[in-house]
């Protein structure tokens, strides 16, 4: 079944499987994702799809903030549902939801344009700066809105962010590139209906 958005007035009404399911087509799947907003969509109605994202990026960024190892870890778990940009393989793609995929798909597609024996390196290239970021900063994955962008120009900002080394920040920058993500899904799964 094609991801949809029901009218934004009808969420409160909605059983928690079909909030959560709306979360994971805005967001990923995420169990620690369901347990951050689940008071909030209890008691809290929204406007639009944008400031329930709003509500959910506020929310992580209030995790950030805290040393408390359990809001860690559900910020982690969070953040840590996004899939890795340039994964390829079959189990990587099982994993991944249908939007990502559409969406890594044009990363794909726009890497291949060199060639297949470049399009191949710069895939190999990205592997190994995800497994450099994933070491740098434990917990976290590589985040971004891609938007059109190439893997060129992704893998410069994966490299900066490195670079830079500061976790705080990448906290930061992850939790705006999903809300940023989570937006453009809910504007083009709104049109498209």
């Amino acid at each position: 079944m094609a991801p949809s958005l029901p009218p934004i007035s009808s969420l409160q009404s909605l059983s928690r499987e079909d909030q959560f399911r709306i979360l994971a087509t805005l967001f990923e799947p995420s169990p620690q994702l369901h347990t951050l907003m689940d008071p909030v969509l209890a008691h809290q109605s929204f406007s639009s799809y944008a400031s329930l994202i709003d509500a959910v990026g506020g929310r992580m960024t209030a995790l950030s903030a805290t040393n408390s190892p359990q809001d860690k870890e559900i910020l982690e778990g969070i953040l840590g549902s996004h899939p890795r940009l340039g994964e390829s393989s079959p189990a990587a793609k099982e994993h991944m939801s249908e939007l990502s995929r559409k969406e890594q798909a044009n990363l794909n597609k726009a890497a291949g344009e060199g060639g297949e024996a470049q399009a191949q390196a710069q895939a190999e290239k990205l592997r190994a700066l995800n497994r450099e970021y994933e070491e740098k900063f434990p917990g976290l994955r590589y985040v971004v809105f891609v938007n059109g962008r190439g893997r060129d120009v992704i893998m410069e900002d994966m490299r900066r962010r490195i670079n830079r080394g500061d976790v705080e920040r990448e906290k930061e920058e992850t939790i705006q590139a999903m809300c940023d993500i989570a937006k453009d899904r809910a504007k083009k799964l709104q049109e498209s209906q």
